[in-house]
């Protein structure tokens, strides 16, 4: 039996498949992961994304303290309720964990992945140890994910008035408390939409007050071919330890100024990017019939060989997409072998669908 989130009754009584992941007991979907897939383009879904890890940090040195753990400068979080996306990084230049900070009032916010919170916390801690920070895991807290075009109307129209009136003011990456809860809008789908954290006693009554507003629930089947069409990296697929961000289109997360500060990895992200030696993401479009996976070998001729870090079919777009990590060099077409066939694909830019509508052209 795996670790269970507050909802997991709740995830029975809507009849999920549930599946082992990163030893949580989470649903796959609750019918059709195609229907769910297309409930988040087109109206709202909501999952549970309870199984993520929050983490408070405080103390006289948080500032500072981050500034260090983290790729990206959390100074620039100039007001209460900015977030920013960033990675932490080994001191080899690989990626611990990708993960979301909020400033607060107090102190920090950070949002981490499942997979890896134990050993995320583990390695603040070990960081932590000449520091006057305290680092608060808040496993007292529930979180949903209100996802798509109508995920804040609905939200907004069952929720108390100080809660719908903060919805309405909530700009995008951002987030704010509203007594026990925390709102944020910093989504993982391409789709606009709420984060709400919540006390765990309070999320099952949520959730079942969403359903009845018509918010229908999403498992972590539709959320990972969501995330893929934004072009959004999958930690332990398409990043890890050993992936600089500098090979996984997350350049723009590095806070290189100001030059004097300091942060873990910063020495081997700078001898990377002084030899120009990195490899590239890529998104990687098919139109055979036949679906893109991770693991696949990309073929750039004349030039080299990469690899899909994951893939699949993508409702949005009909056809099957993929990132992948290939040589720097490579253009507009590559292939694919896929049982034993080469088949042709388009290389494009990350991404391929954002708000409902197709990126490329």
């Amino acid at each position: 039996m795996g670790l269970r989130t507050p909802l997991y009754d709740s995830h029975l009584a809507a009849g999920a498949k549930l599946v082992d992941f990163g030893g949580w007991d989470m649903p796959l979907h609750y019918g059709s992961q195609i229907e769910e897939h297309h409930q988040v383009r087109r109206e709202a879904g909501m999952f549970d994304v309870s199984h993520m890890g929050v983490v408070d940090v405080t103390g006289a040195d948080a500032t500072v303290w981050l500034q260090y753990l983290l790729a990206n400068d959390v100074a620039r979080l100039q007001q209460s309720g900015k977030a920013l996306y960033t990675a932490m990084l080994n001191p080899t230049g690989g990626i611990l964990d990708d993960l979301i900070v909020y400033r607060l009032d107090e102190g920090y916010r950070l949002v981490v992945n499942a997979g890896t919170r134990s050993r995320d916390l583990a390695w603040m801690r070990q960081q932590a140890a000449n520091a006057a920070v305290t680092i608060s895991e808040r496993d007292d807290l529930a979180m949903l994910a209100i996802q798509g075009p109508r995920a804040r109307e609905l939200c907004a129209r069952v929720l108390n008035d100080s809660r719908a009136a903060l919805i309405s003011l909530l700009e995008p990456f951002h987030g704010q408390p509203e007594g026990q809860w925390f709102l944020a809008r910093t989504g993982y789908t391409g789709e606009d939409g709420l984060e709400i954290m919540l006390p765990a006693e309070q999320v099952a009554a949520l959730w079942q007050t969403l359903l009845e507003a018509g918010c229908k629930p999403c498992g972590l089947g539709a959320r990972d071919t969501l995330r893929l069409e934004a072009g959004l990296n999958l930690y332990g697929a398409d990043i890890d330890e050993q992936t600089s961000p500098l090979a996984a289109n997350m350049a723009w997360t590095i806070a290189w100024e100001p030059a004097q500060r300091d942060f873990i990895g910063r020495q081997a992200l700078e001898a990377q990017r002084q030899a120009g030696d990195q490899p590239k993401q890529v998104g990687l479009l098919l139109n055979e019939r036949a679906v893109l996976r991770g693991g696949q070998p990309v073929i750039i001729d004349g030039i080299g060989e990469g690899q899909i870090t994951s893939g699949s079919f993508s409702p949005t777009l009909g056809c099957s997409i993929a990132l992948a990590r290939v040589p720097r060099a490579t253009g507009a077409s590559a292939r694919v072998e896929i049982r034993g066939k080469s088949l042709p694909v388009r290389v494009i830019r990350p991404g391929f669908v954002r708000n409902g509508k197709q990126l490329f052209e």
